[in-house]
């Protein structure tokens, strides 16, 4: 199998993913209190514990990315089992921005963002994955 020819692409991409979700998913499961005062400018309070839990969403996330990273060329279905995962989180942002009662500037722009480059990485992906099929 032929490896594509944008492959320093997907491998950038795959890096920037591994290290947004690796920031994301420490800071959310070690620092709570620091990812909520960026995204929501106030004290931290979480009774169900949902900002750890999103941590361990984001590990996970930074875990697969890494796998892929490490084995798409030889195995290019990592690039739709990525594409799949930032699909997943598409509406996820936007929900939250509408019904969190405050964001910050920060968080709002990565809030209303992230939806946008999420669907842009999965599409990516997916077409990557068929150029690598079509070789």
């Amino acid at each position: 199998m032929t490896i594509p020819f944008h492959a320093g692409r997907i491998r950038a991409l795959l890096f920037f993913l591994v290290a947004l979700d690796v920031v994301l998913g420490s800071c959310a499961l070690a620092s709570p209190e620091t990812w909520f005062r960026l995204f929501h400018g106030r004290a931290y309070a979480d009774p169900a514990g949902l900002m750890r839990r999103a941590g361990a969403i984001w590990a996970a996330f930074a875990l697969l990315e890494t796998l892929a990273l490490l084995r798409w060329k030889k195995e290019p279905w990592w690039l739709v089992l990525v594409a799949g995962m930032r699909l997943s989180e598409f509406f996820a942002d936007w929900v939250h921005l509408a019904m969190a009662e405050r964001v910050t500037l920060w968080g709002g722009v990565g809030l209303a963002v992230s939806p946008v480059f999420n669907a842009c990485a999965g599409w990516f992906l997916i077409r990557a994955y068929r150029g690598t099929e079509r070789r």
